[in-house]
């Protein structure tokens, strides 16, 4: 059993006062506690500040219905601490590691309270250095390039800023009328409130679904819209999409139910008496229109980044959509040098695809931030090791990587391995974000890159794959399997796909290890 310390009460500042630190961390939901933790470990001078009296906000509001989508699955037929995490969604990373999110729930979809439990406990066991009941009023950006932190508490001097927010405010739609809906963060969760109400839900998130599933067998009729069709998450491999349990909204969207999906334009909300009448435009049905009542109209449309506390020199520039900054490959802003993100709100580099908008995925990214952040400001090199340019060599570590880390496992098509030829050895660097590890390696005449990745081919039907297990056409494989890819500076040179493995484990001698070695000792003997 784990014994926590008494919550930590560091002095509060005054507000006159102005106190410096290397780093200011801003935010205590789980990404602030996790590279809070890093810091830490790694002697930094670093102070975190929260606005709320306790960590983890966000999730004593959110998700609504109080299940998250976050998978928590404690049983697992691996034993090693690191396998398992490809399964533990949910726990930050640390050593030892014997404060675990499975300890706080056996549920599969565990409840928000549980993450709010856990997250109090993580900070309050490590003694993370966090200032509760601190507002940030205004970030501002010093002539020579530091930051000055102006609080509720005081002012903090930094050098390095880390925006660690998480979403601040309800995105909403640009639609007339849209006022009239109730939103997400305010509506009535109670589904009995719904009986025998035709509600419209704005949106085809995992909010708008998380919505409809509650209210199913309550509400007469229940319409998603948003104007693009749905993304369900076993087709597109992305956690943040439509996920399964959802799908009884589907079945009774096809079995005539009244209950439907629909992709249109809302081109207006109005009330009529108590109820509200709703004009759309049908987006695949040749500009058909269409004026539907409702008895509730509710906007499940997502969140966006609070961006109010930053002053005119340091206001980063966002992403086309508004709702998210946007960053470089080191997650630094692209237009304030010196302004890092973290967490869900930096997930803008990796999109739709792999998990840095949540727990699972960025975990792993704040682990390579803080090594990038200390290799800037504390001169520490960032960390690698050297490995002989040996076919035999270069076979057994890269299996060895891509069946055991975690990192690569989660962060696929992002975080990968790179292996940089240097005077006849090579530099071994682990979990660099590939884009990353392009720039920085582009001067470099041959490195490789070790990474897993999906098939992306239009399969059609996902549970019905026409598989092809030859190892010559491993670069067909639908599900998760390893790429090794050589580069010249910034050009791709060649690549090499390994067969997916139905328990992702790649280590049969004919499909993954002569492949591999047969590739490496062409590729270290070819000048290109």
């Amino acid at each position: 059993m784990v014994t926590l310390p008494a919550h930590p009460t560091p002095a509060a500042d005054t507000p006159d006062r102005t106190e410096a630190h290397r780093y200011v961390i801003i935010g205590a939901g789980p990404a602030g506690i996790q590279l809070s933790y890093y810091l830490q470990q790694a002697g930094c001078d670093y102070v975190t500040v929260e606005r709320a009296p306790a960590p983890a906000e966000f999730f004593r509001r959110f998700p609504r219905h109080r299940r998250l989508i976050s998978l928590n699955k404690v049983h697992a037929v691996s034993t090693d601490p690191e396998i398992r995490l490809r399964w533990d969604w949910n726990s930050l990373l640390h050593e030892p590691a014997d404060l675990l999110f499975p300890k706080y729930s056996s549920e599969y979809f565990p409840h928000a309270d549980d993450m709010v439990r856990y997250l109090t406990d993580f900070q309050r066991y490590h003694q993370l250095a966090v200032r509760y009941d601190t507002d940030v009023r205004r970030i501002e950006r010093l002539d020579d390039g530091s930051f000055a932190v102006h609080t509720s508490q005081g002012r903090l001097h930094a050098r390095c800023v880390i925006v660690a927010t998480g979403w601040g405010r309800p995105h909403i739609p640009d639609v007339p009328g849209i006022e009239h809906a109730v939103g997400y963060e305010a509506m009535d969760t109670d589904p009995a409130s719904y009986a025998g109400q035709r509600v419209l839900i704005l949106g085809k998130g995992n909010s708008a679904f998380e919505t409809a599933s509650s209210m199913l067998g309550h509400a007469a009729m229940i319409h998603l819209a948003s104007p693009r069709p749905l993304r369900l998450a076993w087709n597109t491999k992305h956690p943040g999409d439509v996920r399964g349990h959802h799908g009884a909204v589907l079945d009774s969207y096809q079995f005539k139910t009244l209950h439907s999906v629909l992709d249109c334009v809302i081109d207006d909300i109005r009330p009529t008496g108590n109820r509200y009448q709703v004009h759309l435009t049908y987006t695949h049905a040749d500009g058909e229109t269409a004026v539907m009542e409702y008895d509730t109209v509710l906007r499940c449309t997502g969140f966006a980044m609070d961006t109010t506390m930053f002053d005119p020199t340091c206001a980063p520039r966002m992403t086309p959509n508004g709702r998210m900054p946007a960053t470089d490959p080191d997650w630094q802003s692209v237009n304030v040098d010196g302004l890092y993100f973290a967490g869900t709100i930096a997930q803008d580099r990796d999109f739709k695809r792999a998990s840095s908008a949540f727990i699972d995925g960025f975990r792993y990214n704040l682990r390579t931030l803080t090594a990038l952040l200390r290799e800037r400001y504390d001169d520490t090199p960032l960390p690698h090791t050297d490995v002989p340019a040996d076919p035999d060599t270069l076979t057994t570590l890269v299996l060895d990587r891509v069946n055991w880390s975690s990192a690569l496992w989660t962060q696929f098509e992002f975080l990968c391995d790179a292996l940089v030829l240097h005077d006849g050895r090579l530099h071994h660097y682990t979990d660099l974000p590939e884009d990353y590890a392009r720039r920085r390696f582009r001067d470099s005449t041959h490195y490789y890159t070790v990474s897993l990745r999906w098939g992306r081919d239009d399969y059609g039907d996902v549970f019905a794959i026409a598989r092809h297990p030859q190892p010559d056409r491993a670069s067909e494989s639908a599900f998760i399997h390893p790429v090794v890819r050589r580069w010249h500076g910034d050009t791709l040179v060649d690549e090499l796909h390994l067969l997916e493995d139905l328990l992702a484990e790649w280590r049969r001698p004919d499909r993954h290890v002569t492949p591999l070695r047969t590739w490496f000792a062409r590729e270290l003997t070819t000048d290109r």
